[in-house]
Formats: C-alpha cells, structure tokens, sequence
C-alpha cells in the first residue's frame, strides 16, 4: 500500500513531483479524522500507481497546516501540477474524494 506520511519536506517534494496528489490533514485526537482514515487508506491502494495518497499530522506540521490556511480537521487537499485544485473540510464519503481523483486522472 502506497499511503505516504509527510513532513513538510515530503509534502512540498510530492505536490511539486507534478502528479495527482491528495493529502489528509489529521491529528491523533481527533474523532472525525479516526472515522476517516480507513477511507484515506483504502484510496491509497485503489489509486496506488494513479495518484498520491498522503497523510500530515497537524500536531507533528503545525507550520505547514497555519501555512496552508487549515482551521479545521479533517481537512483532504488535491493538488494537480503543484497548485491546489479542490479542499474538502469534514468528513465526507468515499465519493466525495474519488469524484476529484477521477476528474483529474
């Protein structure tokens, strides 16, 4: 499984390799982000080879989380060509996610 978990460096190194990249923002404390995660790894294998699949602890990258203007978690960033092309704040379903992957395949 291709479930990637960044520091500030891997994430700046894998949203500038110019692929597909999706990034949850979470913490450990957090109730929602826990709800998620199955649904963040299960995309990580389904779009292994297609896309990439990451996680940043807001707690561990506060830097890069006030950076990036996240106020609230789970926060799932998309980025295309090293720009941000869709946020999804909350927790959504699986669909809410692939619709974006998919649409920028």
């Amino acid at each position: 499984m291709a479930l990637y978990h960044f520091n500030q460096e891997g994430f700046e190194k894998a949203v500038n390799s110019g692929d597909l990249v999706m990034v949850d923002f979470w913490a450990t404390w957090c109730g929602p982000c826990r709800m998620i995660a199955p649904v963040v790894e299960e995309l990580a294998r389904q779009y292994e080879g297609k896309a990439i699949v990451g996680k940043v602890d807001t707690d561990q990258e506060p830097a890069l989380s006030m950076q990036l203007g996240i106020s609230s978690i789970p926060t799932i960033l998309f980025y295309k060509d090293g720009k941000e092309i869709d946020r999804k704040v909350g927790v959504m379903p699986a669909q809410a996610y692939t619709a974006v992957l998919d649409a920028n395949l």
